[in-house]
């Protein structure tokens, strides 16, 4: 199997930061994209970041929040920068790992909470 452990959650203050990092470990091949998403209580998971040969963030988070990538260990990292209260949330990776044995599938972390305090 494949498995996604994140960390660098926690509370911060507005204005402040904080790194995410996100690392896989198992049967991989290779991983295709790496993301972050975040869920609000009673919402619907949103995208944060994506990262491939490219990157991709929500309007919310640009010019605030950097994603990168490690391919060489499988992690994946955020950078949230000029963190706000509504950055409230619970995060969560996302990998689409290549498996030799699995195939391609997508993976998800169990989530960091992330707060921020005004």
């Amino acid at each position: 199997q494949v498995q996604l452990v994140e960390s660098g959650g926690g509370l911060v203050q507005a204005g402040g930061s904080l790194r995410l990092s996100c690392a896989a470990s198992g049967s991989i091949f290779s991983i295709n994209v790496m993301g972050w998403y975040r869920q609000s209580p009673g919402k619907q998971r949103e995208l944060v970041a994506t990262i491939s040969g490219s990157t991709n963030y929500a309007d919310s988070v640009k010019g605030r929040f950097i994603i990168s990538r490690d391919n060489a260990n499988h992690k994946v990292h955020l950078q949230m920068n000029s963190l706000k209260p509504e950055d409230t949330v619970v995060y969560y990776c996302k990998m689409v790992v290549v498996s030799t044995v699995f195939g391609t599938r997508d993976y998800w972390g169990q989530g960091t909470q992330v707060t921020v305090s005004s």
